[in-house]
């Protein structure tokens, strides 16, 4: 495991897996609240 470190730089490679995944976490929510089945905003939603 150590040589995957060696290759890639600990910092960076933390960082753009942070970003990955809360731009992964925020879009899957936009997502969820453009449909009206899933939209807990809307007190009229169809869920």
């Amino acid at each position: 495991m150590h040589r995957v470190w060696m290759i890639f730089d600990p910092r960076r490679t933390l960082i753009a897996l942070f970003t990955f995944l809360a731009v992964l976490a925020f879009s899957i929510h936009f997502i969820l609240l453009s449909t009206p089945g899933w939209n807990w905003f809307s007190a009229s939603g169809g869920g």
